[in-house]
């Protein structure tokens, strides 16, 4: 069954307005489109996970189940999906970091494992704070990467998402990837 886009939107907004019938309608669309988000999100982290992309879907569309918006259209619904995704991934990473951290006692490991981990956490991690920053001076070029890398959306779903033309937003993702390259790498 080929359900539109228009068609998604209703059904997102007639279950903000509380027709659980429109959720269950609505729930496995969605659920298969936030299961690609995170498989992409995933696709190119290193090392052992604790948190895999079944998971991060299940936290993220059980929080987006309590938000009360009116959605514009199904991309509205896939950047919310990706922001609310970076967050859960960031805080997942802050919480391992927090507990492994043990207070200001200095530890060391002998698990191999667990240092992949640790690389995956500080990458989450200064990820987020490079795209923090980039929010700061540039908000549309950090939205841009997030909606795109986080998001997983194409060029034409950014620009339809974001108001602006296809050719804005490959400037715009050309200019923060060197931006955040170099954030990175400092």
């Amino acid at each position: 069954m080929s359900v539109s886009s228009t068609e998604i939107t209703q059904l997102l907004n007639a279950w903000v307005a509380g027709d659980a019938d429109a959720l269950n309608e609505v729930t496995p669309l969605l659920y298969d489109e936030l299961h690609r988000i995170a498989e992409r999100i995933f696709a190119g982290e290193r090392g052992p996970q604790t948190l895999q992309p079944t998971a991060l879907v299940h936290e993220a569309f059980e929080r987006l189940i309590g938000v009360n918006a009116t959605w514009q259209n199904r991309s509205h619904f896939s950047a919310l999906a990706a922001r609310m995704m970076r967050r859960l991934l960031v805080n997942n990473a802050k919480a391992r970091r927090a507990k492994k951290r043990g207070g200001d006692a200095v530890r060391m490991t002998l698990n191999e494992e667990h240092v992949g981990s640790q690389e995956k956490d500080a990458d989450v991690l200064a990820l987020d704070a490079a795209l923090s920053e980039l929010t700061k001076q540039d908000p549309r070029k950090s939205q841009v990467l997030e909606l795109h890398y986080f998001g997983g959306m194409t060029h034409e779903q950014t620009a339809v998402a974001m108001g602006i033309s296809e050719s804005t937003v490959r400037r715009e993702l050309r200019v923060a990837r060197l931006w955040l390259r170099k954030m990175l790498e400092a």
